[in-house]
Parts: C-alpha cells; structure tokens; sequence
C-alpha cells in the first residue's frame, strides 16, 4: 500500500477516534465516584460504580424530563409532517408568482437562532395559557424543523413521475384518496429521512424548551443544564450518567434507520 493510500485510509480512522473521545470520556466518568472524577484522571474507571445511574432512575423528576423529551419530539414530528407534506407537494407540483424566491426564503427562516424567538414566543405562550407544556415546546420546534422538512420532502416528491398524478385522476382518484394511498406511499424514504431531521433537532435543541418550561414538561436537556449550573464541579458524575441517558435513544434512532437514510437520500433530489 503506498503512503498516499495509507493517509486515505487512516485520517478518517483518526478522525472518528477524535470524535468518539468526548462522548467515551462522558461514558467514563458515569461510572467514576466523585472522589476519582475529582483527584485523579483515567481512561477508565479505577473503582467503578452504578450509584450515578441508581440516583437518576430513583429520581421522579429525572425520569419525567426523559418522557417529556420523547413526547415532544413526537408531538413536533406528527405536527411538522402534517404541515410539511402538502406544503412540499404545492412547491412540487404548481407554480405560481414568486414561487422559487418564497421557497428559498421560507428556508432562510430555519437559519434563524432560537434566541431571537425565545421571548416572543414566552409572551405569546403566557397570553394563551400554555407555557409549560408539550404543545408549546412542539410548536416552538416546529419553527425550525417545518422548513427543513418541507425542503427535504420537496426534493422527494419532485422525484415521484407527475404521470402518477394523472393517471391517479384519470381512474377517478380524489386528491385526498391519492394523497394518502399513493403519494405518501411512494415518498416513505423521505418521510422517515424527514422524521430523522426532526427528531435529531428537536431532541438536542435546549434554549427554547428550557425558556418554555418551568416544572411540568421539563425535558431531560433542561435538567442537565440546570443540574450543571446549580451544582457544577460537586455532581459531574451525575450530570455523565444523565448525558449518555440523553444520548442513547439518539443512537438507537440512528441505528435501525441507518439503511432507510442511504435509500432515502438516494432517492431525493436537489431542487432547481
């Protein structure tokens, strides 16, 4: 093998060792008393102990922020889909005036920071009564995740033939009966490619969700961030244990949809 060959095979090696060290250290330390965590450094446990993990799922509260966090990142992908799909197929199948600029811009908005709607959104919420739930944290989301998923679905749905369409009308299809038994079918890639998007933004983002909530839909972000404020270098074994928690269904997400990505995004096409 010569060196040239060599360096392509080993840099990316190096490169996923480089990013699998911060989460193997959180894996560490999970399982470190305080005692080690705080007097000595080792690439693993020198004692090892379960007492982090005990304390977390003994701990109502911890436990709550972990099913809060699942049921708004559901709540958000069901909300963004059902906004997303007919909102991609308009953009896919008619044209009307400004139609490209519009699309264009309605992906701008998804590069707006959290920050900047946080408090409108807060003052909004207070008016209607809802600060502190699910639905608010979803709907939040979804300020950022319909944009994305209408772009990723419109590239799906402009790869389905428009011969389908009206051959659907020609057999006396309705537009609703060949929305749902034909087109939806046909993009199911795109739609889990979507959900995935969705799902990861909507699980990882903490600004918004920690504005919003107070004490009954904390999500499992939020109790990290105030564990780590409030607590800091005294609790690290704790804040660990609850940060590979939080990143489990992350990965497990990743890996049963792995194969459905690779068609999905082989599926897809970038919009002109």
């Amino acid at each position: 093998m010569s060196v040239p060959s060599r360096i392509k095979t080993y840099i990316p090696i190096i490169y996923m060792i480089f990013l699998m060290l911060p989460l193997y250290a959180i894996l560490m330390t999970s399982f470190k008393t305080e005692f080690e965590i705080k007097n000595q450094i080792t690439p693993f446990p020198m004692l090892g102990t379960m007492a982090n993990y005990e304390t977390i799922f003994s701990d109502i509260q911890a436990i709550g922020a972990l099913f809060n966090t699942i049921i708004y990142v559901i709540v958000n992908n069901i909300f963004t889909l059902l906004v997303a799909i007919p909102a991609a197929y308009a953009f896919s199948r008619y044209s009307f005036l400004g139609d490209k600029h519009f699309f264009f811009w309605f992906l701008v908005s998804r590069m707006t920071p959290p920050a900047a709607v946080a408090i409108p959104l807060v003052q909004m919420y207070s008016a209607i009564g809802i600060v502190d739930t699910h639905l608010a944290v979803a709907l939040a989301h979804c300020l950022f995740t319909v944009p994305i998923a209408v772009w990723i679905l419109e590239g799906f749905i402009a790869s389905v033939p428009r011969e389908l369409d009206e051959t659907a009308y020609v057999d006396g299809y309705s537009q609703t009966r060949f929305f749902f038994q034909i087109l939806v079918p046909a993009i199911l890639p795109g739609i889990g490619v979507t959900a995935f998007f969705c799902f990861i933004f909507s699980w990882v983002e903490i600004l918004l969700a920690n504005w919003i909530t107070t004490i009954d839909a904390v999500p499992i972000g939020s109790i990290i961030l105030r564990a780590g404020t409030s607590l800091g270098l005294n609790s690290l074994g704790w804040i660990s244990a609850m940060a590979v928690i939080a990143t489990v269904p992350g990965v497990l997400m990743i890996y049963f949809v792995r194969n459905h990505l690779a068609k999905g995004f082989s599926m897809g096409q970038v919009r002109e």
